[in-house]
Parts: structure tokens; C-alpha cells; sequence
């Protein structure tokens, strides 16, 4: 299903701004958009157009949704850059088979900062609110304000309980060991339950200080910090950053460092990575001139975990949008499995729960296609019927090395940014 604006074309426009201040700080309680990454990034809020779709064709059918309303636009763009005129923020399903489908939705405002420079577009069907008599709102504003927050929060098993969950793990192993797939990624949920509705502006307050180094972002009811670029596209260079192998840090700086060291010469942890990095570099080499890939990963220091990681780049070739890119390149071996195939199959058969959003694309596109898209990771969904639940991710990679007892630890390592940012732990 797409839902589209009125007949009239969209008209945007796009000025230079001074300093608003932190970004999050513009946002209002009800249906915050954001995109952020250390202080630079997208915010907005209101709702000049949604388009959702269902099914296998759930990123095509958006797309071509978005370039028939971008065609018919009228832009005016004073600054010039990757995410001004009009921009569609997005999430979309792990699987095809999911209700949650995908969602593009247009705000009517938006609020940019790139380095020391920002910008405010205004969207609307036929008509555009000034931009010189907008006032740009802030958490000091009585309505917009937040409340007493959330109160306290319980956290509930979700699908599987945590012990049923590591022994689905042990019988991926044993699918592995017998020659069916080489990788497979099991994920597993857990519902939160707060006092009183959920406020996101707090929680991703909470995210993006302690995780500065991710995409923090908020988009229909999805909120999370994010350490995975699945793909950005700007002015014909395409990035891919890719994570897999994981190991969860101890707050001691010195064993940390041990620990990264270990990391980075476990076999388990190399293979893992490697499938993932296959993936992404076969997806990405036909949309590209050249893509170069690195001899080896790096590893990723973040609050809670570090990651071997490698960034694959290449030159676009054929004019295809970040959004497209995005869906060549869903779902990578880091969030599914090799082969893709038999890794999803046994997904559907033994994780006993609809992923939703979780570990689908994320992010946003502008008018030219340029863009940028992560893999919706650290992530909640916010109950659409009860905003005060919320359905908390996490997913591990499992190959003939894991261990069941290892991975379940680590997902548990993958869930406490979430667990914190509603706690305040």
C-alpha cells in the first residue's frame, strides 16, 4: 500500500541557518524524526507526505514513489548540500514477509548541520510555510517540554526466553558443522514495559551522548544508535561500513586493549567478518567502477563492545540511489547469514519471532538520491497500540566456532544501550 500527498506538487525551500543549538533540542514529543551522528546530522518533525509499502518490492515500490514526487517538486535550495531541499526518512523490514513493511515519511520541517554550517527546509503540498516567520521550537516550550518521563521500566523475555534461545544457537552450529551454510545470524527480543509513554527525545539523548560514534536516529516509532553505515551515497561515492565480531568491553582500559588485540586474531571472529565483507563487495561491484576493500578489518571501540571492522568503498557507476543501494546490499551476510538463502530460511525457522524493522535499512535520501542508510541495530520499536512497550533487538553471528554460552553474553551486550537509554543507567 502507498499512501501519497494531494495532487498538488510538493514545494520545498531550503535557507542557511544560524546556530540552532543541539539539534535534539529542536524536537517536539509526537513523531520526532532524526538522523544524527557526533552533533551533525538531520532533525524534523510534522508529516508533509508518508508512503509505506508491503511485500518483496518494499524499497522499489518507494523509490519510484519518491522520484515521481521529487519530479513534480518545486525546490528552492539556498545551501546546496547532501540532505537539504526535500529529504525522505525511512526504515524498512528485515524480511519480505513482515507487516511492519517500510515507510518513507517527508516532515514538513527539517533542521540540518554539516560541520559549522545549517540549514531549515520547509515542505509542503502547494504551499510553504515562510521560512523567515518559522519559529524553531525547543524542550523549553511548555507543550513541547518533557514530562516527568517514563517512569520506571521492567523488562520481560521475549520471544524466547535466554536459555531456549542459546540452544537454538547450538542447533545453528550443528546446521553449520553439517556443510547446510557457513554463517547464519540469530537474533533474539526482549519487550520493555515502562510506567508511562515512552518520550524519545529522551532516550535518544541518552544514546547520542554516550554513543557518539553511531547514527542515533528516530523514525516512525524505530529508535536506536546504530554502528553499522549499510550504505552512503554522496556526489557519486559510495561507503559501506561493515561490522562483524564482536567482543564486549570491561570498562578496564588495559585489558580492553588486550581484548581488541584478541579480537583481531580470533579465526572465529575473521571468518565471521569476512562473509560479511564477501557480501557487501558482490552486492556493491555491479552499481560500481571500482570498490576497493581492505586487506584486513580494524577494530571498533564503542561504550559497551568492539567490532572488527572494514570500510568498502567504490566509484557509482550507474546512477543508482543511496536507497537503491541499500536495498542491492539488504540483507548483508552481517544480519542474515552465507549463503543468504539457507541462512534465512533457518532464521524463519528457529528464531520464532517477526524481526519487524530490526536489522533492516535505515535512514534517509534526498532529491538527488544521495544519502545514507544503516542497518537498523541497538535499536526499539515503539508499540504503536501502547507507547509505553517497547520491543527491544539484538542478533549475534553464529559460525562453526561459537560458542552457544559466548553469544548469548553478547547479545546481552547488544541490548544495554537500549536497556541504559530507558533506564538512565
Amino acid at each position: 500500500m502507498t499512501t501519497a500527498p494531494a495532487a498538488a506538487p510538493l514545494v520545498s525551500r531550503t535557507v542557511p541557518l544560524t546556530d540552532p543549538g543541539p539539534l535534539l533540542s529542536l524536537l517536539p514529543r509526537s513523531g520526532p524524526v532524526a538522523w544524527l551522528r557526533r552533533g551533525e546530522g538531520l532533525v524534523g518533525w510534522g508529516e508533509a507526505l508518508r508512503v509505506e509499502t508491503t511485500g518483496p518490492d518494499r524499497f522499489a515500490v518507494a523509490e519510484r514513489a519518491w522520484r515521481d514526487l521529487v519530479s513534480h517538486a518545486v525546490v528552492r535550495d539556498e545551501v546546496g548540500l547532501p540532505g537539504t531541499g526535500p529529504v525522505a526518512f525511512g526504515s524498512f523490514a528485515f524480511s519480505p514477509r513482515s507487516a511492519a513493511g517500510g515507510v518513507l515519511v517527508v516532515p514538513k520541517v527539517v533542521v540540518g548541520r554539516r560541520g559549522d554550517r545549517f540549514w531549515l527546509t520547509t515542505v509542503g503540498a502547494g504551499a510553504v510555510v515562510p521560512t523567515a516567520e518559522l519559529r524553531l521550537p525547543t524542550w523549553a516550550d511548555a507543550a513541547a517540554a518533557p514530562e516527568e518521563g517514563h517512569g520506571g521500566v521492567r523488562f520481560v523475555d521475549g520471544a524466547r526466553p535466554p536459555q531456549d534461545w542459546a540452544r537454538q544457537v547450538a542447533g545453528a552450529i550443528g546446521e553449520i558443522a553439517a556443510g547446510r551454510l557457513e554463517k547464519v545470524v540469530l537474533a533474539r527480543d526482549v519487550t520493555a514495559v515502562c510506567d508511562r509513554p515512552v518520550d524519545p527525545r529522551t532516550v535518544l539523548t541518552r544514546l547520542a551522548d554516550r554513543y557518539p560514534g553511531c547514527w542515533s536516529f528516530s523514525i516512525d516509532g524505530l529508535l536506536g544508535a546504530t554502528p553499522e553505515m549499510l550504505v552512503r551515497r554522496e556526489k557519486g561515492l559510495v561507503t559501506s561500513r561493515v561490522l562483524a565480531g564482536t567482543i564486549r568491553r570491561t570498562g578496564d582500559d588495559a585489558r580492553d586493549l588486550a581484548l581488541a588485540a584478541r579480537l583481531a586474531r580470533s579465526s572465529k571472529d575473521l571468518e565471521e567478518h569476512e562473509y560479511a565483507v564477501r557480501s557487501v563487495a558482490d552486492a556493491l561491484a555491479p552499481h560500481c567502477t571500482s570498490t576497493n576493500v581492505p586487506e584486513s578489518p580494524f577494530v571498533l571501540h564503542l561504550a559497551n563492545v568492539m567490532h572488527l571492522a572494514t570500510d568498502v568503498t567504490g566509484v557509482l557507476a550507474d546512477g543508482t540511489s543511496s536507497l537503491g543501494l541499500a536495498a542491492a546490499l539488504h540483507p548483508s551476510a552481517a544480519v542474515c547469514g552465507t549463503p543468504t538463502a539457507e541462512a534465512a530460511q533457518l532464521i524463519d525457522a528457529v528464531e520464532g519471532m517477526d524481526r519487524d524493522r530490526y536489522a533492516g535499512p535505515v535512514g534517509w535520501m534526498d532529491a538527488e538520491g544521495d544519502g545514507e542508510w544503516g542497518i537498523a541495530l541497538r535499536c526499539a520499536r515503539v508499540d504503536d497500540a501502547d507507547p509505553r512497550r517497547l520491543r527491544l533487538f539484538a542478533g549475534c553471528g553464529i559460525v562453526a566456532g561459537s560458542d552457544p554460552a559466548a553469544e548469548l553474553a553478547e547479545s546481552d551486550a547488544k541490548l544495554l544501550p537500549m536497556r541504559q537509554a530507558l533506564t538512565d543507567a
